[in-house]
């Protein structure tokens, strides 16, 4: 089994700064893409950041140059600083992780279970 534990979100005034974490654990081969991604209420889920196994990064624009995605490999986290947030940036996060489990050739997508992120104007 693989489980993801996100930590990390919480209410934040607009200007401030979070730092979310989701850690995989269990009976894991190899990761290969993280994700995170953020759905805002009455909104469809959007992507935030991804890193890949090489370490290139991809981010929305609207987090660009605000929002730095990181990833431990030793410890199967993946990581996002969120500066400068903006009440737009209000949502719950979900981290998404694609993993190769012993004996398995190919990757499955796992999910971690989401963490709120409220900012206040």
């Amino acid at each position: 089994q693989v489980q993801l534990v996100e930590s990390g979100g919480g209410l934040v005034q607009a200007g401030g700064s979070l730092r979310l974490s989701c850690a995989a654990s269990g009976s894991i081969f190899s990761i290969s893409d993280m994700v995170w991604y953020r759905q805002a209420p009455g909104k469809q889920r959007e992507l935030v950041a991804i890193i890949r196994n090489g370490g290139s990064t991809h981010y929305a624009d609207a987090v660009k140059g605000r929002f730095t995605i990181s990833r431990d490999n030793a410890k199967n986290t993946v990581y996002l600083q969120m500066n400068s947030l903006k009440p737009e940036d209000t949502g719950v996060y979900v981290c998404n992780i694609d993993i190769r489990r012993p004996g398995n050739p190919v990757d499955y997508s796992y999910w971690g279970q989401g963490t709120q992120v409220t900012v206040s104007s």
